[in-house]
């Protein structure tokens, strides 16, 4: 599937090789060297895909996808040399799509690139209305996209809310790393469980007590994890 993608990164011998790599796999690739650069590029091509560094000179990564997504919806991509959690949980809380780490395999980012496009706005037309679940004071609304906990409004991101939902959805029942990663982010990913464990991590500081301690969703060593339902 052919698709608009912008690479901002202020590496230019990357910026070439990126986007030749890119458009030998049919995408119509745009580049920037800045975030600055990158807004303009934005209104101009309307790409489908973003992928963007964060350690970018003038205004930072983290910047410029809030920046970013205040107007538009364009799903977005981190490709960045920070390697700490850290930085992936707040790359993820702020919206990102996904976090790759350089060094990185070009086909894993084609790959990731390809699952993004797959999950573009007119997916969800064709998929059937999804169920609402009601836990204990644990409520959530797949067409609002609404997550409350004893009355109280959570704001989760589109993972985030996955995750939830997938785990609510099969109450006191263990779930594969595995069996998550292929309904929420695609059999591609299968064998990549930071994935998991990062927007895990990042939903478990919005609804457990305490995330350090989990009670909530719980971790079944060597199996998955399951939401119980006596802890809502």
């Amino acid at each position: 599937m052919a698709g608009k993608i912008l690479l901002v990164d202020d590496d230019a011998f990357l910026r070439r090789t990126l986007a030749l790599h890119l458009e030998q796999a049919g995408y119509h690739v745009a580049t920037a060297g800045s975030a600055e650069e990158a807004f303009g590029e934005v209104e101009r091509s309307l790409p489908d895909v973003i992928i963007l560094d964060i350690g970018l000179p003038g205004m930072d990564g983290f910047d410029a996808l809030q920046r970013l997504k205040a107007t538009h919806q364009t799903p977005i991509i981190f490709l960045t040399a920070r390697r700490r959690s850290m930085d992936q949980v707040m790359g993820l809380q702020l919206g990102a799509e996904d976090y790759i780490t350089k060094p990185f395999d070009i086909d894993v980012l084609l790959a990731r690139v390809h699952t993004v496009l797959r999950r573009g706005p007119a997916a969800p037309l064709v998929q059937p209305v999804k169920p609402e679940v009601h836990i204990g004071g644990l409520s959530i609304n797949p067409a609002s996209h609404r997550v409350q906990i004893q009355q109280e409004v959570i704001a989760l991101t589109p993972f985030e809310f996955e995750m939830l939902y997938t785990l609510a959805s099969k109450p006191d029942q263990v779930i594969s790393i595995d069996q998550l990663m292929t309904q929420i982010w695609g059999a591609e990913y299968v064998g990549q469980p930071q994935v998991v464990y990062v927007h895990l991590r990042s939903l478990r500081q919005k609804i457990e007590n305490n995330p350090a301690q989990p009670q909530r969703i719980i971790s079944v060593r060597g199996v998955g994890y399951q939401l119980v339902s006596e802890a809502w």
